[in-house]
């Protein structure tokens, strides 16, 4: 080993110590009051969407397959009100959250931080409170501003091209961390839980090469897992101890040599991820939300519809043309209509929006009038060197009257740069509970009511029997 390298790998050494103490020791009076408000805003839609995926793909069947998992009534299935094993329960949950790709993320570092973590930590505790060890508000909160610091500052750190699903991979990361905050641990009980997350983590990009609903899966995967990381701690079963950094850690095996720790603390130092947080107002790949506010937007600014449209050339990173820039096909599965730009596009130009009910309904998804539009859409990758770099977009339009409209996208709707209103983060959640269907009238209200003052409740499971459906 040279003496520079040796340098790097102190250097390197020295921030992951900084991440660990900074999660470990950071009290909730330490934050600041944005992260707070964030987290609350952030939390009900993580509600909304975890509802409203109920009607995720194949879910019945999941369901029933995880009977045979085990029994027990430790947290709660969302809508079904089924009570089950908190991994179980876990599991289930994130793959809610994520099946309608409508859950909340950081642009920066191209993930869904939220899904892992507020299945995970919901089921941790509801298995608290059912032993009688309620978890504050505060202390709800002070876990998921810090579990989503230590999941987004690995992909923070990456200048590779995503090859492992970061969301699943990352956020277990961060799902165990913060239930490892409510458990009381130090940094070392941190380092251990790390230890035993990466032993289990999993999750690849293959599932969203082929629009497959294992991408789904692979949140609830390690959702289950961050709870028995922390329960092998509680055991004082030993892991790893250099998860990160190991000959075999997390960035070797993951990122390679492309990755820089200094760049994702700098962002760490500057706030906390929490403030920097995006919504997805669209349920399809967050890489179409810029193409679809440009069109729509353009739409209503030049009064011009689907049918007046010759040509779209749509310019983009290499992140957007790799991950949304497949072909159109004839009759897409839902999952693959969503991460698909031509079809995604020519949706918002026929109907002004895209919904969930657009993904769901066999007419749509086949229809030739759309996939004909679909075809209208070309992609041009530009010649952006950053692998994960989502922004500038260009979107062309040009009109069968020879005029046309363009836009240079800097940031996609939803990015904290480009927020959507408080107004409309309810009003999506309110969609959603309206999507679920079969809940009582007043959950919404309810769910609204106990997030905005959820730093007041002593037992934040509390708001889970306002997410479960009347009986049929």
């Amino acid at each position: 080993m040279t003496i520079e390298t040796a340098s790097k790998s102190d250097e390197e050494n020295a921030i992951i110590e900084w991440l660990l103490t900074r999660v470990a020791e950071t009290s909730y009076e330490d934050l600041p009051d944005r992260a707070i408000e964030k987290t609350k805003t952030f939390l009900l839609d993580t509600f909304g969407v975890g509802v409203a995926g109920c009607h995720g793909f194949g879910l019945d069947r999941i369901r029933d397959l995880t009977r045979a998992w085990g029994q027990g009534d430790e947290a709660t299935v969302w809508v079904s009100g089924e009570r089950v094993p908190a991994p179980t329960a876990a599991f289930l949950n994130g793959y809610q959250i994520h099946s309608l790709e409508f859950d909340c993320l950081c642009d920066e570092a191209v993930m869904h931080p939220m899904a892992t973590m507020m299945s995970a930590v919901m089921a941790h505790v509801e298995r608290r409170s059912h032993a009688g060890r309620p978890v504050s508000g505060q202390d709800l909160i002070r876990a998921v501003v810090l579990g989503i610091d230590l999941a987004v500052f690995l992909g923070l750190a990456s200048r590779q091209r995503l090859r492992f699903f970061r969301p699943a991979t990352a956020g277990g990361f961060g799902a165990a961390a913060a239930i490892s905050l409510l458990e009381g641990f130090d940094r070392e009980g941190l380092r251990q839980a790390m230890g035993h997350q990466y032993g289990q983590m999993c999750g690849t990009m293959q599932a969203h090469v082929e629009g497959s609903p294992q991408l789904g899966l692979q949140i609830g995967y390690n959702a289950r897992a961050a709870l028995i990381s922390v329960d092998m701690v509680k055991a004082a079963i030993p892991a790893p101890k250099q998860a990160f950094l190991g000959e075999h850690g997390y960035f070797r095996l993951v990122e390679g040599d492309a990755y820089d720790l200094q760049e994702a603390k700098d962002f760490l130092e500057a706030h906390h991820v929490m403030e920097r947080m995006a919504h997805k107002p669209f349920p399809s790949g967050r890489l179409t939300h810029g193409t679809i506010d440009a069109l729509t937007t353009l739409m209503s600014e030049h009064g011009f519809g689907a049918s007046d449209v010759e040509r779209v050339v749509l310019t983009m990173p290499s992140l957007v043309y790799r991950l949304m820039g497949r072909p159109d096909v004839p009759e897409p599965e839902p999952n693959y209509a969503k991460l698909c730009l031509p079809f995604v596009s020519a949706l918002a130009m026929r109907f002004g929006d895209v919904t969930i009910e657009h993904f769901l309904s066999r007419d749509i998804l086949n229809d030739p009038a759309t996939h004909a539009l679909a075809g209208r859409v070309e992609m041009v990758q530009d010649e952006n060197p950053d692998e994960n770099a989502m922004m500038p977009q260009r979107i062309e339009v040009y009109l069968s009257d020879g005029t046309s409209h363009d836009v240079l996208l800097t940031a996609a709707i939803g990015h904290p740069d480009k927020p959507l209103s408080e107004e409309r983060n309810v009003e999506k959640f309110l969609a959603c509970l309206r999507y679920a269907g079969r809940l009582p009238e007043e959950s919404a209200a309810r769910v609204i009511e106990a997030v905005k003052t959820i730093e007041n409740c002593p037992d934040v499971a509390q708001i889970v029997p306002f997410l479960v459906a009347l009986p049929d």
